[in-house]
């Protein structure tokens, strides 16, 4: 009978899924730490040990151009998990070039 397939099928699904759940993570992952990387070579240390840079050199920059899937994805999970600050919910080239991205001090590399 076709029904006792079904559980079956559920069941890989769901393995399919969570795999595929672990992969996005992983991607976001690696995007964060690619980002952190650019961040602490394009940056200038503030007076509390944070690194600054402005939007506009970010995503001019060609090494996180070719490195990062996307660069606004890659943002938005860094700031959500504290990583880095910035106003606004997200950036867009060009209407925020002039935005300040703030690197966490405590992931500043130098």
């Amino acid at each position: 009978s076709s029904s006792s397939c079904c559980p079956a099928s559920r069941a890989c699904s769901s393995a399919r899924a969570s795999m595929a759940a672990a992969e996005a993570n992983e991607s976001v992952e690696r995007g964060i730490e690619l980002l952190v990387e650019g961040l602490n070579r394009l940056g200038a240390k503030d007076a509390d040990g944070a690194k600054t840079v402005t939007f506009g050199v970010v995503f001019k920059d060609e090494i996180l151009e070719q490195q990062l899937e996307t660069l606004v994805g890659s943002l938005k999970a860094a700031k959500k998990r504290g990583i880095l600050d910035f106003k606004g919910q997200m950036l867009l080239q060009g209407a925020h070039d002039s935005v300040v991205i703030t690197l966490a001090k405590d992931k500043v590399t130098d």
